[in-house]
């Protein structure tokens, strides 16, 4: 891993925010050398609206004044699901992810889940086993006319630390 040469710092995103986050979706997406075809299809899950911010807990890691990459995380009773996770290419390899992954398991926990969910890109899922994930079974769509597997990981939690006395 090439250190990086600014400080990386997450903070919650806001709706304003929106137009770049997907920015920085399409551009990862991209990054693995779909075909338009297929970017195409999946422009929807990949943008971002003011709305998604504000409605569920979204963070955006940034270097100096610039975003590069960002999660969101959704909830269903103690399993946290992470509904997106994208990196900028160029910031990939610089300790973006990891800081990222990290800040997102801390909000997993600190929301009470104990099972952190992902349904990885393929091509995601040796950073994913790299933070600790395991496999845990997969996800089959279509894809123009083919069956495309996601495969699914999960990450036990450790309880929220309670608060001191």
């Amino acid at each position: 891993m090439q250190p990086p040469d600014f400080e990386i710092s997450v903070s919650p995103a806001r709706p304003h925010h929106a137009a770049e986050l997907t920015h920085i979706a399409h551009a990862a997406k991209r990054h693995w050398g779909y075909p338009d075809a297929w970017m195409a299809i999946w422009r929807d899950q990949l943008t971002f609206t003011p709305q998604d911010v504000a409605d569920r807990p979204t963070f955006v890691a940034r270097g100096g004044d610039r975003c590069l990459g960002v999660y969101a995380l959704s909830r269903t009773g103690d399993v946290a699901c992470l509904e997106h996770f994208w990196v900028l290419p160029e910031a990939m390899g610089r300790g973006v992810g990891r800081t990222l992954f990290e800040h997102a398991v801390g909000q997993a926990q600190a929301r009470g889940a104990t099972l952190l969910e992902i349904e990885s890109d393929p091509n995601a899922v040796g950073f994913y086993r790299h933070m600790g994930c395991r496999p845990a079974g997969e996800t089959v769509y279509d894809l123009d006319g083919q069956p495309r597997r996601l495969p699914v990981l999960h990450l036990a939690l450790q309880p929220a630390a309670a608060a001191g006395p």
